[in-house]
């Protein structure tokens, strides 16, 4: 996009979807970069049916369970809720009034520290509207009839099936199931000890047809939210 394209499409959209992802694990099949890959497709695709402006994803995010795992680049959650505001007020510089901000990975501190952004930015400007959400709350509801995994989270049947659908060439494999048991309300070290091969779920059930029906759920659900952030902007 140039910068005259920029300022064209600000005639036809205000609402901007911010992709976060992570430099994760994800098992010996899938690649580091999935969380991102995941977050960034559907972004896209969202686009091709409203219109709206998607940022390049952020690449990094606070990754705590699998932070001992080979591959893992963790920043800390001060710094990503720092690249969180710093974007949303560069971009609100430049005309934009909706963000979203739609993350890839679900990792609980990480995921918090988006919303902690939001909510200062929200009490900053009082002429913007954020939403923070995560492709897995997007799907939890309706997609439960697709995936067999009772429990299924991370590299498992979900995200092998969506790296399936969508970069099929970079599946390297499979991986066998997996259930971690983290000790209750213990804070450890080495977290590999309790979670050895870095998946959440059975790849084993994976498919690109479930993976296929598990993007457009959440390329569908993506529009409803955006929807009504921007019905939100017009009645205030």
């Amino acid at each position: 996009m140039t910068m005259t394209e920029f300022s064209e499409g600000l005639s036809r959209s205000k609402t901007v979807l911010i992709p976060f992802g992570s430099l994760e694990e994800h098992g010996p099949h899938l690649p580091l970069a999935t969380d991102t890959l995941e977050a960034y497709e559907v972004c896209r695709k969202a686009a091709d049916l409203t219109p709206l402006f998607v940022a390049p994803p952020v690449h990094y995010g606070n990754c705590r369970s699998s932070a001992c795992h080979p591959g893992t680049v963790s920043i800390s959650t001060a710094t990503l809720k720092m690249l969180f505001k710093d974007i949303v007020r560069s971009l609100r510089g430049q005309g934009l009034k909706n963000f979203v901000a739609l993350s890839g990975h679900a990792g609980g501190a990480h995921c918090m520290a988006l919303q902690d952004a939001g909510e200062e930015l929200i009490a900053e400007y009082s002429d913007i509207e954020i939403a923070v959400v995560t492709e897995f709350q997007l799907a939890r509801d309706e997609g439960r009839g697709l995936i067999e995994t009772p429990g299924d989270c991370h590299a498992g049947e979900i995200e092998t099936s969506r790296i399936l659908h969508s970069h099929p060439h970079l599946v390297k494999g499979s991986a066998p199931r997996e259930f971690p048991s983290f000790p209750a309300g213990l804070l450890v070290r080495d977290k590999r000890r309790f979670w050895p091969g870095g998946v959440w779920g059975d790849p084993g059930k994976a498919s690109a047809e479930k993976g296929s029906l598990l993007e457009e759920l959440v390329v569908r659900k993506l529009v409803e939210l955006v929807k009504a952030l921007e019905a939100c902007r017009e009645n205030n």
